[in-house]
């Protein structure tokens, strides 16, 4: 990005006070002073007399006519009057609050300038003043910063401009030449003094074109770079009335939208390239049985497929359901996980093709797993496993077919950004007699509005989960923990067995777990988002999640498919301590709807898809002014331009941006 010497934050020879505002700020490059960028921007200009209406933001000059008054409202409350004459003659009476130290700095006879809330005939309620300042440093565009703890709007403004001062002449592009030509797009060093700087809205908006092009490029070129090449192969030949009888033998029927991804995906198996392809669905849609469709077919075709989940728990369940449904027809189905105590007999089979359909976990990524002719890999919560980690599962044969399975639905805008060229199956439809949840929100932290309501569900003979974000109380203040829940519950529900479940007891212990609470031994289980994947209990009809105003909304829908397994209505109720207006709107959101999709829209209106993904998981850089909801030109002209770029790598005019996306990459992987 920067030509030498100017490198590193040593070099800029900051002022003591710069570089305090550089530590309370979590600055660790220069870099990241100058894309620090506003999160919004203030125009001032000096308002028209009739502008000066009740509501209305005013910018106005005046003179300040005789003393303040001070009055002291209560604790860390004050308010300060005075009285001033604007450029068109009228007095107005300016009320200050909560800037006590505003009676020390207005005096009679000063000149002001106030920008404010107009609050009906001659009277101002002061957002900001300025004492004796030339109306130039107040007026035109002013950006406003996210700040921490003491770092004002004039400290983060004065040390970005102090920056790009500095650095004139030195910011250095990584776009090619071509491509700023063919965009019209500015140069690096413009778009950052325009975006910090604007003095007009079109060289805001120039910036911004500019940068966000930048930041879709540069993400792309690391999505694509790290994704599995679509190769050739040869198509899988298999009797398609074989696999009708299948799906007549089922013991449900399949949803038009379950039979509309299974076409999707035999078609691709028969095709002469690599399936690439993610299927997503929420909770209970049925994708594990569009799973053994695939499998069958391939099996049919004379391969051998894998299954990988991502715990053991899930891993389990996946091979009970597809031995119950393909063993009957002579398929060899087998497990194989970091437990499995027949480990070197399982490998043995799989290297001499005694086993057809192989369902683990991580453990199917060992160099000592060889398989005999591999022709399929399904992942499940395909988000859970790295790249590198399906490169190495893929690598184990020829020709090998991929199918990513996720309950985590997401918007398709996002899906088609963050999965590039992969095709994508969408479920839609639940499969029938699904009796839905009801979700009730509480605005108190505290079960016991609903204890009488729980104690009849489980004398009902069914049972519960109890979500908390913490396991103990060192993690964060303020939030119920798992294990003092678990210390209280068990007491309220006695006697109904209470269990504890989360993330520091041991595998085995886990299974344990699960297994008694699968089992209907444990009644109430109270546990952390370790349940969010894999666990399938259609008995457990209710939960209660504390703190939820600290889940994302995606991740509380998650959960709340892990009790709408069963003929019987789910109740998911949400407790919180915090009523404001965004936590409100955000659970309303799940309170109104069911559909996955459409709450996966607003989580990612609401957090962004960094936050949505969660950035390890997505393993990709975050934008930060992109917009993956509404910003498809830039989108669609940087997918275009990445595949240029990696079609000539070597091209001179992209070396730079190239390893930037390298670096990119690195970073993501920690």
């Amino acid at each position: 990005m920067y030509n030498t010497p100017v490198t590193s934050l040593d070099t800029l020879k900051l002022t003591d006070k710069r570089r305090e505002i550089v530590e309370i700020m979590g600055f660790n490059s220069v870099e990241e002073i100058l894309e620090h960028y506003p999160s919004r921007y203030e125009i001032n200009y000096l308002n028209k007399k009739e502008e000066f209406i009740k509501g209305a933001r005013v910018t106005f000059k005046g003179k300040v006519l005789g003393p303040c008054k001070y009055i002291n409202a209560g604790y860390k409350k004050s308010v300060v009057r005075f009285k001033c004459i604007d450029q068109y003659g009228d007095e107005l009476n300016c009320t200050v609050f909560n800037r006590p130290w505003a009676y020390q700095q207005i005096k009679d006879g000063h000149d002001i300038i106030v920008i404010g809330i107009v609050d009906g005939t001659n009277r101002i309620n002061v957002v900001n003043y300025y004492v004796d300042k030339d109306l130039r440093d107040v007026l035109g565009i002013k950006p406003i910063y996210p700040v921490k703890a003491d770092v004002t709007q004039t400290m983060i403004r004065s040390l970005i401009k102090s920056v790009r001062i500095k650095l004139h002449g030195q910011i250095v592009d990584e776009l090619p030449p071509s491509l700023i030509k063919e965009h019209r797009l500015i140069s690096r060093e413009e778009a950052l003094n325009y975006i910090h700087e604007p003095k007009t809205i079109d060289e805001y908006k120039l910036a911004l074109s500019r940068l966000k092009y930048e930041e879709f490029l540069n993400f792309y070129l690391a999505l694509y770079m790290r994704q599995v090449p679509i190769s050739s192969k040869k198509a899988k030949v298999f009797a398609l009335d074989k696999i009708n009888e299948l799906i007549k033998r089922l013991p449900f029927d399949l949803t038009k939208d379950q039979l509309a991804v299974i076409k999707e995906i035999l078609i691709d198996l028969k095709s002469d390239k690599l399936m690439m392809r993610l299927v997503q669905g929420d909770v209970g849609s049925g994708k594990t049985v569009v799973a053994v469709i695939a499998l069958y077919a391939n099996y049919l075709a004379g391969y051998q497929g894998a299954m990988m989940a991502p715990t053991e728990i899930l891993a389990k369940q996946h091979y009970a359901a597809i031995k119950d449904l393909l063993a009957p027809l002579g398929i060899r189905v087998d497990l194989l996980s970091s437990s499995s105590k027949n480990r070197k007999f399982l490998i043995e089979r799989l290297q001499s093709g005694d086993i057809d359909i192989i369902i683990g976990t991580h453990a199917l990524f060992s160099d000592d797993v060889k398989m005999d002719k591999l022709g399929l890999v399904i992942t499940d919560e395909q988000h859970r496993f790295g790249v590198n980690q399906r490169k190495r599962l893929l690598a184990k044969g020829e020709d090998v077919d991929f199918l990513l399975m996720s309950a985590t639905p997401i918007p398709r805008t996002l899906a088609a950004a963050i999965y590039g060229d992969m095709a994508i199956s969408s479920i839609y439809t639940m499969p029938s007699g699904r009796k839905g949840c009801d979700t009730i929100v509480i605005y108190q932290n505290k079960i016991d509005l609903i204890e009488d309501e729980i104690k009849k569900i489980l004398r009902e003979g069914r049972q519960v989960y109890i979500i908390a974000s913490a396991i103990d109380k060192s993690e964060v203040d303020g939030m119920v923990d798992a294990i003092s829940l678990y210390e209280k519950l068990k007491r309220v529900f006695a006697p109904f067995e209470t269990g504890l479940l989360h993330g520091r007891l041991t595998n085995i212990q886990k299974d344990q777990i699960m297994n008694d609470f699968a089992e209907n031994k444990i009644k109430v289980l109270v546990t952390t988002t370790v349940v969010e994947v894999g666990v399938n209990v259609p008995n457990a009809t209710c939960m209660v999640v504390y703190n939820a105003e600290r889940f994302g909304l995606s991740q509380l829908h998650q959960l709340r498919g892990r009790i709408q397994r069963s003929h019987y209505k789910g109740r998911f109720f949400l407790l919180c301590d915090d009523p404001g207006d965004d936590v409100k709107a955000r659970l309303d959101v799940l309170a109104n709807t069911n559909d996955g999709f459409k709450i996966a829209e607003e989580d990612l209106k609401l957090r962004g898809p960094g936050d949505l993904l969660g950035t390890r998981q997505s393993g990709l850089p975050s934008f930060v002014l992109g917009d993956l909801m509404s910003d498809r030109i830039f989108i669609d002209a940087a997918q275009k331009d990445a595949r240029t770029i990696l079609a000539d790598p070597r091209r001179a005019e992209y070396q730079r941006i190239v390893l930037k996306a390298q670096k990119n990459i690195s970073d993501s992987l920690g």
